[in-house]
């Protein structure tokens, strides 16, 4: 018996470690129309590689995003039209930063790091859903996609490679 419970209890830790080696959101909720600071936490690199790039999508109803600078990396945006206007301190604002981009860097298979950058909620996201940011991380000659969205009903976990994701709460 005792045999069998061990072999229960490996199963939960593995299952767990498994479930902490996605790239995922520090915060993972926060409320619409508010400024949210996005922290990607990077546990590991692909297959043992370490991490040199990662691409970050922002959905859309995220605007004004300023992403944090890493010595050592090269961060880039990538601008685009937002599907509609939003309004940003008074002013109507149709485009923004549509993805973020680190790369030149390396961070060891061995080692944790963070990306980081803060943007506004818009008022009008869906309070209690999720808003997910699909990330690609790249190593010395692969990459991990960080890019599943589960399907209406679909259980989250149940996804091999979960893209990165905040709860919206209502606004306060």
């Amino acid at each position: 018996m005792n045999k069998y419970l061990l072999s229960a209890g490996a199963l939960l830790v593995l299952g767990t470690s498994a479930a902490f080696a996605h790239i995922t959101l520090e915060t993972q909720e926060a409320p619409v129309g508010s400024i949210y600071k996005a922290i990607l936490r990077v546990p590991h690199g692909c297959d043992g590689k370490a991490t040199t790039a990662l691409h970050v999508q922002i959905p859309e109803g995220v605007i004004a995003v300023k992403p944090m600078p890493k010595p050592g990396w090269t961060l880039q945006v990538k601008k685009g039209k937002y599907e509609k206007s939003y309004q940003l301190y008074g002013q109507a604002v149709t485009d923004g930063v549509r993805e973020v981009d680190w790369s030149g860097g390396s961070l060891p298979d061995e080692f944790y790091d963070e990306f980081v950058f803060r943007a506004t909620l818009t008022a009008d996201l869906p309070a209690g859903q999720k808003l997910y940011f699909p990330v690609v991380q790249e190593c010395d000659g692969a990459a991990d996609r960080w890019i599943e969205i589960p399907a209406a009903g679909q259980d989250e976990d149940a996804l091999e490679n979960p893209a990165p994701s905040v709860k919206l709460l209502p606004k306060k």
